[in-house]
């Protein structure tokens, strides 16, 4: 293998280690889902702010509700009644009880809620068909949080539920990474944008499409091009796209054909060239580099190619930029359907359908497909076999990333 290849991992390191975290913005909390924080958020008051009930029914003092219950039951007589939203209600007299109602603040001197279901009722009076203990069916103040307490450091994703939290802990707008703006750029005179008339010889920007989507899947805004095989064109293409964007992703043209001029021109535009050709299959024309301090990945042409080089290297890239700890797609454990093969000074990618037998997932490589376009929009996962290791045998544990979020 020539010298001017790097392996897999080492460009990924590369990758991660000259890429930071983005500028950083303050957002409403109902806008933040799905950014990262820029900052540790602590709760600002108790939730709940009291002591509350988890359930419709009765509160009284354990000890009463023990001489209420059984042979010899001795009713309890209800004095009153308390809802949620009560800011306060009367207090427990001992040897009664209060109707309450869920998330209605505890009485003074009620230490327990019996389930309506477990009550027999009749007129004013109550007996108990159950049993109960101190501190049953209460939600304890601050227990969902307490005011002072971390509820997520920097560098968390924000999932709807760690929305929520953070709403019941009193904060209503958080510091976070601004998510990058990524224009993507297809080159070749052969390429037609989608609504374009198609003529013989040309073709639809196809990978440009996919690597759109998956930018706006995680949320990156994004721009389109298409440049012609023109050194002049490129050169300004390029120029323009990092006046306005965070990063630059450009597909096609990155080998060494007499059309191949996208290394070329960002060489000629001064470009910290950081890596170009990776042992890394498909995908090996990938480079990545810097120029005007933004990220700069080149993707080659072949659709396989082009979407491998984009998941293991740039979309790892452009997570870091948006603030993300641990980059990367998601990955689970399954079983090989079928042996693979793999090369010792190459690390494969191999895409590949699931399916679940019980509580096992099952990964059936793709093999050699027809169509590489119906091969990708089918899998569901990819598999790495990495450098140094010749392959692997059915019914091996592995592990994947996944493509497809429904695939089950």
């Amino acid at each position: 293998m020539p010298k001017h290849y790097i392996g897999f991992t080492k460009a990924l390191r590369a990758t991660l280690a000259h890429i930071h975290p983005g500028d950083q913005v303050t957002l409403p909390l109902a806008d933040c889902e799905a950014h990262v924080t820029a900052e540790k958020l602590y709760a600002q008051v108790d939730s709940p702010s009291a002591h509350t009930s988890l359930k419709d029914g009765y509160a009284l003092r354990a000890e009463d509700g023990a001489r209420a219950h059984g042979a010899g039951a001795q009713p309890l007589p209800v004095t009153g009644s308390v809802a949620a939203g009560q800011v306060s209600g009367p207090p427990l007299q001992p040897g009664s009880a209060l109707r309450i109602l869920t998330g209605a603040r505890l009485p003074e001197g009620a230490d327990t809620v019996v389930a309506e279901e477990f009550v027999s009722r009749t007129n004013d009076h109550i007996i108990l068909e159950r049993l109960t203990e101190k501190g049953r069916n209460i939600l304890q103040r601050g227990s969902d949080t307490a005011a002072g307490e971390l509820l997520l450091d920097e560098g968390r994703r924000l999932t709807p539920g760690r929305v929520g939290l953070l709403a019941a802990g009193g904060i209503q707008a958080v510091t976070v990474f601004r998510k990058p703006a990524v224009v993507l750029v297809a080159t070749g005179d052969e390429v037609l944008l989608p609504g374009q008339p198609m003529v013989s010889g040309k073709l639809y920007a196809s990978n440009l499409l996919t690597l759109n989507g998956w930018c706006r899947r995680f949320g990156f805004s994004t721009g389109m091009e298409i440049c012609g095989d023109s050194a002049a064109a490129l050169r300004e293409t390029f120029q323009r796209a990092l006046a306005t964007g965070d990063a630059l992703i450009t597909s096609g043209g990155a080998w060494t054909g007499d059309k191949d001029l996208v290394a070329r021109v960002l060489a000629e535009l001064g470009w910290q060239k950081i890596y170009h050709r990776v042992r890394l299959g498909p995908g090996k024309a990938v480079g990545f580099g810097l120029l005007d301090g933004k990220p700069v990945f080149i993707l080659p042409g072949g659709p396989p190619s082009n979407l491998v080089a984009f998941l293991q290297l740039a979309l790892p890239g452009l997570q870091r930029l948006a603030g993300i700890r641990n980059p990367g797609l998601p990955e689970m454990p399954a079983v090989l359907q079928a042996p693979v093969a793999g090369q010792r000074d190459w690390t494969q990618a191999l895409f590949g359908t699931l399916r679940r037998e019980g509580s096992v997932v099952v990964f059936q490589p793709d093999g050699r497909p027809v169509s590489r376009l119906k091969s990708m929009a089918a899998a569901d996962a990819l598999l790495l076999i990495p450098e140094g290791i010749d392959g692997f045998s059915a019914k091996q544990d592995v592990t994947i990333q996944l493509l497809n979020r429904d695939w089950s």
